[in-house]
């Protein structure tokens, strides 16, 4: 049986961060991925959109966590050169009724230590983006996109070299504690042992948790699969800035939202509606929603817009329930010394995914 220092459960972009940092400090770090290739899940299917940090209540994970590592990952890409543009952002307001959100967005914000907020007048939108319509918009300036790929790419790449063994195809089937750590079987019934187990496996985490003895429902740990559609059209082409509606009062999501890419090329999305099972296909039951919702602030007609692509969040959020925060925890206090969760990792985690390693470092006991 072989014996790691550390072992992380998901290549995913935060799994993949996780192991970059710490590849620095241990000799000996694996991360076992089930899939063949990393981010084959949520780290793949979204918006590209790195977060400013002004939706989540403040001290929350996320709020604290978005705003660092949004600062984290502007340094990270401009220092190896990967594909990005800080394109700011528009909170638009369609009606009189919305324009107070933005105010409460605003106020938020800024106390979540967001730079540079500003309630724009209509007058100012139209100068920014002339097609929109809108009575107001919250300018957020340090809201970005990237080229989520190139990112995955260059944490595995910079990992192995620091000596780091990212394992594909490697499924975790049972965890084991032991008196000195923990032990833990692949699919294949290899074993390996390691004193500290990171469990970053996403969509299933929850599940990954349980095998260690920790069931989800005691602990409101279980992950509902909570789905988002994107259209896309050719109808706009070169819009500069993201244009975001007011956020779903639920707090389900943000909206149906423009989505850029660095090609310039523009989809909308995406909505939210839970699902029991992972799968990716669209039929056209929200074309009509996604075509009602866009043109609130945009002119487009419905057979201007059709289907591109779809992804999954693992929320803790269940239908009807309101605001839940990352689950990042060292369950020592639950008798697993240096296993640590992260639970319900949805946006903002890929904008938070260096401040989360950093985080998960420090949580890491070296005196157990």
């Amino acid at each position: 049986m072989e014996e790691v220092e550390v072992l992380i459960i998901g290549a995913g972009i935060v799994g993949l961060a996780i192991a970059e940092r710490l590849s620095q400090k241990y000799d000996c770090v694996i991360v076992a991925e089930k899939e063949p290739s990393f981010g084959r899940h949520t780290s793949s299917r979204n918006s590209e959109v790195m977060h400013s940090g002004i939706y989540y209540p403040q001290d929350t994970l996320k709020a604290k966590l978005c705003v660092k590592g949004l600062d984290m990952l502007y340094a990270f890409l401009k220092e190896h050169e990967i594909d990005h543009k800080n394109c700011g952002k528009l909170v638009v307001a369609t009606k009189d009724e919305e324009i107070p959100i933005l105010e409460e967005l605003l106020e938020n914000g800024t106390k979540n230590g967001v730079r540079g907020l500003k309630i724009l007048s209509e007058e100012k939108v139209r100068e920014l983006e002339p097609l929109f319509k809108t009575k107001s918009a919250l300018w957020v300036p340090s809201t970005g996109i990237m080229d989520t790929h190139s990112v995955m790419k260059k944490l595995d790449f910079i990992a192995e070299e620091n000596g780091a063994m990212i394992s594909y195809n490697t499924e975790v089937v049972g965890i084991k504690k032991t008196d000195d750590g923990y032990i833990v079987t692949f699919y294949d019934g290899f074993k390996v042992k390691s004193p500290v187990v990171i469990n970053a496996a996403g969509l299933w985490a929850d599940k990954v948790s349980e095998m260690v003895g920790i069931p989800a429902e005691e602990h409101n740990y279980t992950i509902h699969f909570c789905k988002g559609e994107y259209y896309k059209t050719t109808k706009y082409k070169n819009i500069e800035h993201l244009v975001y509606p007011v956020p779903d009062p639920t707090g389900i999501s943000l909206g149906i939202h423009i989505r850029i890419n660095l090609n310039g090329e523009l989809s909308f999305g995406p909505n939210a509606y839970y699902v029991d099972e992972l799968g990716y296909g669209m039929d056209e039951t929200y074309h009509r929603q996604f075509h009602e919702s866009v043109s609130e602030y945009l002119d487009i007609e419905f057979d201007e817009m059709w289907q591109d692509d779809s992804g999954i969040r693992p929320k803790l959020q269940n239908k009807g329930e309101g605001f839940r925060d990352f689950v990042i925890e060292n369950e020592k206090e639950k008798g697993f010394p240096n296993f640590i969760n992260l639970i319900g990792i949805e946006s903002p985690g890929l904008t938070s995914c260096l401040a989360i390693s950093k985080y998960v470092e420090n949580l890491i006991d070296e005196e157990k």
